[in-house]
């Protein structure tokens, strides 16, 4: 028996409001920051003109950039692994199943070496350089789709996502393909604002201290706004150094969270350098082509030919013909022949958040294909 719509909506928009709370978090700590800064130490402490404007300038661009990559890392929609793609080179991927194909691939849950012919079958023309550690294809049988090279699925977004790196509960989204260079920007960001207020307001803190000075002995509540301002600023800066540290490392060797953990599944073995292109070309993956873009929240992903998100150019050192494109790694086959399969079934399937639903119970789990 289904719930009423209202009771539906009601736990939606509770669910909803329980997984904002991070960003809740961060955006008040940035607005009670943002009073302390300008009113109690650029407008009431700072008495010289020529200190304070500047003060004011740098502190109001770094801001903005910070909430534009910010804002950019959260409604950014983490970009799911579509059914079919058409490539930069104009070749046409389908990797949804039909419906047809998943009933087949169901009939004989048992049967672990049919699932996988068929899955071989299916996927012999997608460009796949990676596999389970069992050397079968990557499947996701709640998204039903042969998950593209570095996809994975995330059981809050409700469906496999492109190049994905972790989920953010303080962004509230997947940090993935689609937002990894706004997430490195808001790091950034948010590093630099806050090493800059730490730098500009240590003077007067240490004033607070000095019995020379009459700033010891003055009252008022801009004295707590100021040292909290300072000693948060200071500890929000080391964690968000220590995160934009790692990310950057991550960049240049071309792997994600994920991978850095459990390396990428070649054919000939695990390889965590396989998607390693040298540092130059691993930060133009991200970052693009356009040096003078980079540190802008915008997407330069047009403006870079390496890797459009459901392929990706390998390390040399990976030969290409580990890929079921060049080799033909099962000869066993099905009785269904994809060689000649009618391909409007394919196109008709469309896939959408809602539609990709994690919740059939009828479709048996089958753990020993999948690779989360």
């Amino acid at each position: 028996m289904e719930a009423p719509s209202s009771k539906r909506f009601c736990c939606s928009v509770c669910v909803h409001t329980v997984k904002s709370i991070p960003v809740i978090f961060i955006l008040c700590i940035l607005a009670w920051s943002y009073y302390a800064y300008v009113y109690h130490l650029c407008l009431s402490r700072v008495t010289s003109v020529e200190l304070s404007i500047p003060y004011l300038l740098v502190y109001h661009i770094i801001l903005v950039l910070f909430l534009w990559s910010y804002f950019k890392t959260i409604f950014t929609k983490p970009s799911g692994a579509p059914p079919n793609v058409l490539t930069d080179d104009l070749s046409l991927y389908y990797f949804r199943l039909p419906e047809e194909v998943f009933e087949e691939f169901n009939k004989n849950p048992i049967d672990l070496s049919r699932q996988s012919a068929i899955l071989r079958d299916f996927a012999e023309n997608l460009p796949i350089m990676t596999f389970t550690n069992t050397n079968d294809i990557r499947f996701c049988d709640k998204c039903k789709i042969v998950k593209p090279d570095r996809s994975h699925h995330c059981s809050v977004c409700r469906k496999c996502v492109l190049k994905m790196d972790h989920h953010c509960p303080w962004v509230n989204n997947c940090v993935s393909y689609s937002n990894y260079k706004y997430f490195i920007l808001f790091l950034a960001y948010g590093h630099l604002m806050c090493v800059y207020v730490a730098a500009t307001t240590v003077e007067y803190v240490i004033k607070f201290w000095d019995i020379t000075t009459d700033m010891r002995i003055q009252e008022g509540s801009y004295k707590i706004h100021i040292i909290f301002l300072f000693f948060i600023a200071s500890m929000f800066s080391l964690s968000l150094f220590s995160l934009l540290a790692y990310h950057i490392y991550l960049v240049s060797k071309n792997r994600t969270t994920l991978e850095s953990f459990r390396p990428p599944k070649f054919l000939d073995g695990s390889d965590k350098n396989g998607f390693n292109l040298g540092c130059c070309r691993n930060i133009q993956e991200v970052f693009g082509k356009e040096v003078l873009l980079w540190p802008f929240p915008i997407d330069t992903r047009l403006l870079t030919c390496l890797g459009e998100g459901v392929s990706f150019p390998i390390n040399k050192t990976v030969p290409e013909a580990q890929s079921l494109l060049f080799s033909d790694v099962n000869n066993q086959k099905t009785s269904i022949d994809f060689e000649h399969y009618d391909t409007s079934l394919f196109t008709s399937v469309l896939i959408s958040d809602d539609n990709m639903s994690s919740t059939d119970t009828n479709a048996p789990k089958y753990q020993d294909l999948i690779q989360i």
